[in-house]
């Protein structure tokens, strides 16, 4: 079995009885890489030779899980997390010189602080602006359960290499779902906090007011045990809110009973595959069984949420990536004549398609005269949405529905349809749009194609605990989490 089949509480009483060393379970991660990353794709940026520095000084210390919670885990990291003397480059060539970073992000100082060993960095779609990974300007990412599909995006490296085995956690950033939906197409546990739960100190920002860092994990357990780490208040992050950080770990009780689920009749619209519903009504199923309750509810606005997302993410991303112009940030061009030119074509040679078109959607948005007509009135609908969530959770402890509409679906198949492929996002983005805390569990396979499918479970504002509670109790019900796919995982 790989090493990777195991909790980091399993890891840590290894590590503990001295039956592995944190610089076997490093090697074993670099190991996996090697054998599999020529088809998966997954990583821009390995830590190879720290790494290994980094897991001899633990072994030399000794292992104080109590102190550390993460010690000796080795964990990846998506490209947009600022790590320190560590290539990032939000996979865009406008950043493929930033070699040797001078800061690390709030979230890498908690990692190091817990004694978790960074892998490396892991592909991306360019500036987390995509569903499926193929934005990225490094390299096309493949989906570990079948290589021919995409592992969904932004965070696909994130996803893909921690179904592939590669390492057992990941980090990603999700903006409109960009951990959730992966982790949806890749059979495996991604978590959107409660905005201003985890800092963004050291983030690239895309559209700061959705931007939110989550773990992706195999199992519920490991990434309640990753956000308890990361989580917390941050002086550098004015956004980040001052609310005590409970023990996720220890809401995981497996104890369902008389818990009030709602099913929003919007989740199960035309569009979403009927594979989808069935999967999704049968964890409804396993949840009733468990002693919960459903009943189908209504969030009426949710069908203004991918065009109100993508004004206002459009909008922040055309303000945030402003500063990418060759001389405060990002790559000069090399064919610029005059200052003018320099602007131009750092920009244009630097930025992606997708890159370019959301700039230049977000420019016009807030353009004078047009501003109250699409982002003002973007703003008011989002206060809307979030609205719906706060009177549904008056009644009821969670929100379950469908993470994507669909499986994974094919590279290239939906590249140049990006109307359609914004569809992909609209079950997560009113998560991003309210603030409120969204995790996605496997919940079965597709018949047809034999891709996975997630659950998304949706929670009250700082309320992580109960949406890892009824993940936990789902997941250990239903028991998905232990198939891997061939390519990685399980030998």
């Amino acid at each position: 079995m790989s090493l990777f089949d195991y909790t980091i509480k399993e890891l840590q009483e290894k590590l503990n009885h001295k039956e592995i060393t944190v610089t076997y379970l490093v090697k074993e991660s670099y190991k996996q890489i090697r054998e599999t990353d020529d088809e998966v794709q997954a990583f821009l940026t390995l830590n190879e030779e720290e790494a290994l520095k980094q897991a001899q000084e633990l072994d030399e210390a000794g292992v104080d899980a109590e102190q550390f919670p993460l010690f000796g885990m080795p964990i990846g990291i998506k490209d947009n997390i600022v790590t320190k003397g560590i290539r990032t480059t939000c996979a865009s060539q406008i950043l493929s010189n930033l070699d040797d970073p001078l800061y690390d992000a709030t979230v890498m100082t908690k990692l190091k602080n817990a004694k978790a060993v960074n892998i490396g960095k892991l592909n991306m779609d360019e500036f987390a602006m995509g569903s499926s990974t193929e934005n990225s300007s490094m390299k096309t990412t493949r989906n570990p359960w079948n290589t021919d599909y995409v592992p969904g995006g932004s965070s696909g490296g994130s996803a893909a290499s921690v179904a592939a085995g590669q390492v057992p956690f990941a980090l990603g950033s999700d903006t409109g779902g960009s951990v959730r939906q992966p982790a949806s197409y890749c059979g495996v546990v991604g978590m959107k906090p409660t905005y201003g739960r985890v800092s963004r100190f050291g983030l690239v920002a895309f559209a700061s007011s959705l931007d939110q860092i989550g773990p992706i994990t195999r199992t519920v357990e490991d990434n309640a045990r990753i956000l308890e780490v990361i989580a917390g208040q941050d002086e550098m992050d004015s956004t980040s809110a001052n609310v005590e950080v409970p023990k996720y770990s220890e809401a995981l009780t497996g104890d369902v009973k008389g818990l009030k689920i709602a099913v929003p009749k919007e989740y199960f619209r035309e569009g979403v595959d009927e594979k989808v519903k069935e999967s999704v009504r049968a964890a409804l199923k396993v949840l009733e069984e468990q002693g919960a309750e459903w009943e189908e509810v209504s969030l009426p606005h949710s069908k203004y949420a991918v065009a109100t997302y993508y004004m206002i993410a459009s909008s922040e991303a055309s303000a945030n990536l402003a500063r990418f112009d060759g001389v405060r940030y990002g790559k000069r061009s090399e064919n610029a004549k005059d200052m003018m030119d320099m602007f131009k074509l750092s920009r244009s040679e630097g930025f992606g398609e997708e890159v370019k078109r959301r700039i230049m959607l977000g420019t016009f948005a807030l353009s004078s005269g047009y501003y109250d007509a699409y982002y003002k009135k973007a703003q008011q609908v989002r206060t809307l949405i979030k609205q719906d969530f706060e009177q549904i959770f008056e009644k009821y402890d969670v929100v379950i529905g469908p993470t994507a509409p669909t499986t994974a679906f094919k590279v290239g198949e939906k590249i140049d349809d990006p109307l359609t492929m914004y569809a992909n996002d609209i079950i997560t983005i009113p998560v991003n749009l309210a603030g409120v805390p969204g995790i996605s569990v496997p919940c079965g396979f597709h018949p047809d194609n034999q891709m996975p499918i997630g659950l998304q479970i949706i929670g009250k504002h700082f309320d992580e605990s109960t949406v890892y509670r009824v993940a936990h109790a789902y997941e250990q019900a239903a028991g998905y989490y232990k198939e891997k796919p061939q390519l990685g995982g399980a030998k």
